[in-house]
């Protein structure tokens, strides 16, 4: 009942915000996202990609905008992280959590790589700005041994959530020169942008705490990639779009456990020497993705 409900608000949602959806994305002159056959697609980033690999709308979008190519996801998003790889270090310093998550990434054999960071890193003001966008450059030197094209998503506007919580707008203007800081960075490499900043939001709607998108805000966003982009959904109703949503989520949730156990610290890390042992379970959930993207490419096609 609840999904049926939530799936419905959402429909809603996507109606009204798609007309704001001229924009979202980068000027036509700038280059085009594309997803080819075959594409394997790894996104990076702070809370919205790790929250987006829960809800699922965005990529249901671009999946069902291709149901004639194999393309796969894979999001390694971490909450409150950073181009450092702040979040990520969790028992060792963020340098180490860096370098696991580039050996991760080469692990996946990306072609395209998403990435999208700035919101966290914008509390630090214009004064942090040029050294963001050092570290950013890094970050898009350090994964181009894996030969993957890349693209970036620009922070989103913060809104003013309901009372007792503290105005988050206020900070939007600072925001902004961290979103045109990715767009320059996006210009200077010839890559793709979807500039999430320049998306106006309706008052108290799409945040649950004028930071962070609840469902609502992920769907107003996909329905905005959709539009203009000019994706179409393979002909798809909506019921049918809805349950190949779920599936993503559910192929999302399985490779998030593949790739952060809950028992990491036993499995892998300092007290791996109590259940070290256990850590060749973790493998197992491959089988399971693929599993559930079989069902995927079987549901997005005509």
């Amino acid at each position: 009942m609840f999904d049926r409900l939530l799936h419905r608000a959402c429909l809603c949602w996507m109606s009204l915000l798609v007309l704001s959806a001229s924009t979202l994305i980068a000027a036509d002159s700038a280059p085009v996202f594309e997803l080819k056959d075959g594409d394997r697609v790894v996104t990076l980033g702070g809370t919205f990609i790790e929250r987006e690999g829960q809800f699922g709308f965005i990529e249901s979008v671009f999946t069902l905008a291709v149901p004639d190519r194999k393309v796969t996801f894979r999001n390694l998003g971490w909450s409150g992280d950073t181009v450092w790889a702040e979040s990520r270090g969790i028992f060792d310093p963020a340098q180490v959590g860096y370098g696991r998550m580039l050996e991760l990434v080469k692990e996946l054999k990306p072609t395209l790589i998403v990435m999208a960071y700035g919101q966290n890193e914008s509390f630090a003001g214009e004064a942090g700005l040029e050294r963001f966008v050092q570290q950013y450059e890094k970050l898009c030197n350090d994964v181009k041994p894996t030969g993957a094209r890349l693209a970036f998503i620009t922070p989103h506007k913060f809104e003013k959530p309901r009372a007792p919580l503290p105005d988050a707008s206020r900070h939007n203007a600072n925001l902004g020169k961290y979103a045109d800081a990715v767009k320059q960075l996006a210009a200077r490499r010839s890559a793709p942008v979807l500039d999430l900043y320049a998306l106006e939001l309706p008052s108290q709607s799409l945040t649950e705490n004028g930071m962070h998108f609840g469902p609502n805000g992920y769907a107003a966003v996909a329905a905005a990639i959709r539009s203009q982009l000019k994706l179409t959904n393979g002909g798809k109703t909506s019921q049918q779009e809805e349950a190949i949503r779920q599936k993503i989520v559910e192929k999302n949730m399985l490779f998030f456990h593949r790739w952060r156990p809950q028992n990491i610290t036993y499995l892998t890390g300092f007290r791996k020497h109590e259940q070290g042992n256990n850590a060749v379970e973790i493998a197992q959930f491959d089988p399971l993705v693929t599993q559930v993207e079989v069902a995927i490419n079987a549901m997005k096609k005509p």
